[in-house]
């Protein structure tokens, strides 16, 4: 979800593994950081600059996978 006012989006590292956790829930194949980059920026997205924030089932997925204290 793109907020552009907002101070908490996603940075790239955290953007990728949210794809991670997507494409697993989803059981596609997770292709590497580099391409996964790549196929943001042909479809017109900043990784580093995108004001995107998680939500939805491949964000809880990524937050409990990235931080098991707090499962």
């Amino acid at each position: 979800m793109a907020d552009p006012s907002s101070e908490s989006t996603l940075d790239a590292d955290s953007l990728y593994g949210l794809y991670v956790s997507w494409a697993e829930l989803h059981h596609v194949r997770v292709r590497s950081d580099q391409a996964f980059r790549a196929g943001m920026h042909r479809c017109g997205v900043d990784v580093n600059d995108c004001h995107l924030h998680m939500c939805g089932p491949a964000a809880a997925d990524y937050i409990l996978a990235s931080y098991p204290a707090v499962a």
